[in-house]
């Protein structure tokens, strides 16, 4: 009989587990402590609970963190750690220190559904959802977890396609008996999924960032498909609804392609359609990935570009480029991967 794994489970999922064996409540808290916030491999570690309650777990239970299986190191200190899920595939985490944040950008699904032309993880499809262990797992399991001042869900995946278990991991990473992280300091990243941004909205008080990339809705859905779904207009209306406190940023993302959304037309729409929204945008440049005819645009058009929506009101900051000796786009990491297992497997098929 397979163990039941504890980490991705809330504290009240655990005391519901231990209930079985008589063990006491503070047991459970105590398990989370360790789990959550020293992350521990072995049950024999916890030395502040009784040998036999040891040895009870060990019996019937699993930790269930796993250590990154590769580690790509960028010249300029960013790292792209590859972490094993389930059924044999792969996900992506990448590490970006600065001199003030240390940033971690974890996945929430296995490939991608939302079929995005400018991004690799859509390339592989969807594989599968990640249980909120999984996406604990990558923080927890991180060599460089205990600096940590950040965390971003903009990884491999939509989080909002996976809304329950990424609520959940959010719990688990912000409650007192978890990693006591500040909801400040977590920021959830999404194409416009307008059922789960609601329900993120109203249970969290964590950032919010929407993935823009063009104003005009003809344009959008060449770029994004969920346009046809939940159009941009929709997802703004929505966020005019809600009250959002000071201490709660909701930003857009915006990749500049050259030629093709970086027009004063696009300054002006933008405007236009962020009226009366306080939010900021940040402007990324588009690193390149294989089998696509988009090229980000020149550098000298990307500050002019931030400097027009400036004048038009809106903050707007360009985000730095890390990683790019090691494969910076989102999915090539995992891609890589996939493809050789594919090549393994189909090699070992045909040999049998």
């Amino acid at each position: 009989m397979s163990k039941l794994s504890l980490a991705g489970m809330t504290l009240e999922e655990i005391i519901e587990a231990m209930q079985s064996f008589d063990l006491p409540r503070y047991v459970a808290r105590e398990t989370a402590l360790w789990i959550y916030r020293r992350g521990i491999s072995d049950f024999d570690q916890m030395t502040n609970v009784s040998k036999k309650t040891r040895q009870i777990f060990s019996e019937n239970f699993e930790i269930g963190l796993t250590h990154p299986s590769n580690v790509l190191v960028s010249s300029d200190g960013t790292k792209k750690y590859l972490y094993p899920a389930h059924n044999n595939r792969y996900v992506e985490t990448a590490y970006i220190p600065e001199k003030k944040r240390k940033t971690l950008c974890v996945s929430t699904q296995i490939g991608c559904k939302m079929g995005c032309l400018f991004c690799m993880t859509a390339r592989q499809g969807f594989q599968g959802q990640l249980t909120s262990g999984e996406i604990l797992n990558q923080i927890i399991s991180l060599p460089e977890s205990e600096g940590l001042t950040n965390i971003v869900y903009m990884g491999m995946g939509e989080p909002f396609d996976n809304t329950e278990e990424v609520i959940k991991s959010i719990k688990i990473l912000t409650a007192d008996y978890g990693m006591a992280f500040s909801p400040r300091k977590i920021t959830v990243s999404t194409v416009g999924l307008i059922p789960g941004m609601k329900v993120y909205i109203e249970n969290t008080r964590c950032q919010l960032a929407v993935s823009l990339h063009s104003p005009f809705d003809d344009e959008r859905v060449k770029l994004m498909p969920v346009e046809n779904i939940y159009p941009i207009k929709d997802v703004v209306q929505l966020l005019k609804k809600y009250t959002f406190e000071k201490q709660r940023r909701i930003s857009f993302e915006y990749i500049l392609f050259k030629g093709l959304n970086d027009s004063q037309q696009h300054v002006n729409q933008i405007a236009r359609l962020l009226n009366g929204l306080r939010c900021r945008i940040n402007l990324m440049r588009f690193h390149q990935i294989p089998g696509t005819s988009l090229s980000g645009t020149d550098e000298k058009n990307l500050q002019d570009f931030r400097d027009k929506l400036d004048k038009k009101g809106i903050t707007t900051t360009i985000r730095a480029s890390r990683g790019e000796d090691i494969m910076a786009a989102c999915g090539l990491l995992s891609t890589k991967e996939f493809q050789k297992n594919i090549t393994k497997t189909f090699s070992t098929e045909y040999k049998g």
